[in-house]
């Protein structure tokens, strides 16, 4: 059954009803898409951070954007593990995430970090929904202890990002 981020969502005989799996490659494309949004603006922060901490934030972010990374990979395979499409490009990422890009701002180092917990705690957020639906509604507790792994590591994620701006306090 196709629905408006997934695609086409093919026959599979895993104990999930077809309508369920195609509403939970909805949502894996939702993450999906915010994965890579935060991904690029990890990355952007990564070449472009500049200050006296210069090189543990560069090493942290590169450590980040490659846990992203390696997300978006296993979000993309347990959306085909379903029997659903992986979408792909940069407007389907656009069009489907939450967190929102800021193309041609590039600010001070404390403010990077601010803008990425921002969207790891969003992030969060979402996943704590999307959690509970893809268990509760759709049945599908694979998928539900999937995302909580992964809302488990972008919690350690802002955690790690948020302890430098308390130092700044």
């Amino acid at each position: 059954m196709p629905t408006k981020t997934s695609g086409q969502v093919h026959e599979a005989d895993i104990g999930i009803e077809a309508d369920n799996r195609a509403a939970v490659v909805d949502i894996l494309n939702r993450v999906l898409a915010d994965q890579q949004v935060l991904y690029t603006k990890t990355r952007k922060y990564h070449w472009n951070i500049t200050g006296h901490l210069f090189y543990s934030l560069h090493k942290l972010l590169e450590e980040q954007y490659t846990t992203l990374a390696v997300a978006s990979d296993e979000v993309a395979e347990r959306a085909r593990s379903l029997g659903g499409m992986a979408i792909g490009t940069l407007k389907e990422f656009i069009e489907c995430a939450t967190l929102k890009e800021q193309p041609g701002q590039y600010p001070d180092a404390e403010t990077m970090i601010a803008n990425l917990v921002d969207d790891h705690e969003a992030v969060i957020r979402n996943l704590r929904k999307f959690v509970e639906a893809t268990e509760e509604k759709f049945n599908d507790m694979g998928t539900s202890d999937f995302l909580t792994a992964m809302m488990e590591a972008h919690e350690k994620m802002a955690w790690m990002l948020r302890a430098f701006l308390e130092e700044k306090e």
